[in-house]
């Protein structure tokens, strides 16, 4: 249910559950809008749920007139910075509104032709996404461990961090790894991003950690986009013993086997059989509904081939995949109102921080789920039973984490001053959760000879 202060837990007694029950209590677009601010904060939550369905079935079936007005509706209601229903309906009207742009690539683009793309913004949100949320520190924790117990007595080690942008966790490991019986191993991390920047960073940092505690170490810069990258320019050495890192990567590669947009058309109302249902939204579907995915069995593949002792993946865990729209919005909007709960109860609504992590980083995944079909479409976020799925296929075997490592990650948790967040196991992995809504899962995977 929505809360007193406006926020939203989003459990098994959801305002997302309730919402069929709303259906029937659909008013007329045209009639006065005075009620609308009349609403209680329990009302408005629904109500902009209710809309918001509404808008995304008018989007998919084509109805452009009926979309204009419930956009219409939510944008008096909806607001960045209001309560988390409130901000969560802006994005979500944001994305819709995207959408019904792609369909004039020339208005759209004219939109859009003097937006600036500014790095180091992007470099500092997500610094604030891994302070605000507990999610990365726990499955670097996690990560860490899993790659310990596979080092262990080993005195070559070459670390492949593919997306290396947090210098933190593996100056964590520096440490730990000096504290060894046996000593420490030479260390090679090899880190993979598409800036610079963020890799001279991390070099320093790791450089000068390992020459505190006397560790031979070598830090390799692969300057590549994830989707692009040649696995051969990580340069595994025989006679090294290799761990792979994955955070919140392996999921982009999805939206290559369709690399055609799905293009959008729009009607008149008046031309839209009443009796339309969201399973017919064809319009929105991405061809890509299957667990098979070339791009993606072709880079597992790769990455088997060069026989990792250990691979610890962090992904979403949820299902932004769908083949329609709508499935994308409800699965969606369950996901996000859960982080944007979580930054309800970390930062004050007035906050400029909290702003900039809602707007330029969570706002845009919600925007690329939503708005994008095809090869744009990079945030194809999936359960874990399909990633168990794919990693069996390609060759990996599941390695349950510690008990050790679990133990780890719930004390983590616990120095939290915020109760919402949960940790459970599922299959031997770790599942981060807000309240009882998983949002996060690290796996652990070795070569299945």
């Amino acid at each position: 249910m929505l809360q007193d202060d406006g926020s939203s837990s989003v459990t098994s007694s959801s305002p997302l559950q309730i919402f069929p029950i709303m259906s029937s209590l659909s008013p007329n677009f045209g009639s006065s809008n005075q009620w609308l601010k009349e609403l209680k904060t329990e009302e408005r939550g629904l109500y902009l749920i209710h809309l918001l369905l509404a808008c995304a079935n008018h989007v998919a079936s084509g109805s452009l007139e009926n979309a204009n007005i419930a956009l219409d509706h939510i944008s008096q209601l909806a607001s960045p910075n209001g309560d988390t229903m409130q901000r969560i309906a802006s994005y979500f009207t944001e994305a819709l509104a995207d959408r019904i742009l792609r369909s004039w690539p020339g208005l759209y683009k004219a939109l859009r032709s003097t937006k600036l793309s500014v790095v180091s913004e992007d470099i500092l949100v997500r610094k604030m996404f891994f302070e605000f949320f507990p999610f990365l520190k726990v499955a670097f924790v996690v990560t860490n461990q899993a790659i310990i117990e596979a080092m262990e007595g080993e005195k070559m080690v070459h670390i492949v961090d593919l997306n290396a942008a947090e210098p933190l966790q593996w100056r964590a490991l520096l440490q730990d790894l000096s504290a060894r019986p046996e000593g420490p191993p030479h260390l090679r991390i090899t880190g993979v991003h598409q800036q610079k920047e963020v890799l001279d960073q991390m070099a320093r940092v790791l450089t000068e950690e390992a020459e505190k505690l006397d560790i031979p170490f070598q830090f390799n810069q692969v300057v590549s986009n994830f989707e692009n990258l040649d696995v051969e320019k990580l340069c595994v050495k025989t006679g090294e013993a290799l761990a792979i890192s994955s955070v919140m990567q392996l999921h982009t590669l999805l939206g290559h086997d369709n690399e055609k947009k799905s293009p959008l058309t729009f009607k008149h109302s008046k031309d839209i059989v009443k009796g339309y249902s969201p399973g017919n939204d064809t319009a929105s579907s991405s061809p890509l509904c299957s667990t098979g995915s070339a791009k993606m069995d072709s880079f597992l593949n790769a990455l088997w081939g060069l026989s990792p002792k250990v691979m610890v993946v962090t992904e979403q865990d949820s299902n932004h995949n769908g083949t329609t729209l709508m499935e994308r919005l409800l699965e969606s909007l369950h996901f996000y109102a859960a982080l944007f709960d979580c930054l309800e109860s970390t930062l004050p609504r007035t906050s400029l921080e909290r702003l900039k992590v809602e707007k330029m980083l969570l706002g845009e995944e919600i925007k690329n789920i939503i708005a994008c079909e095809g090869i744009e479409r990079k945030e194809r976020h999936e359960k874990l039973e399909k990633w168990f799925q794919r990693f069996n296929t390609s060759g990996f075997r599941n390695v349950p984490l510690s008990y050790y490592a679990m133990l780890q990650a719930r004390r983590l948790l616990q120095s939290y001053s915020c109760e919402g967040y949960k940790i459970k196991e599922e299959n031997g992995c770790v599942v981060i959760c807000w309240q009882d809504r998983a949002l996060f899962s690290v796996s652990s995977w070795r070569c299945r000879k």
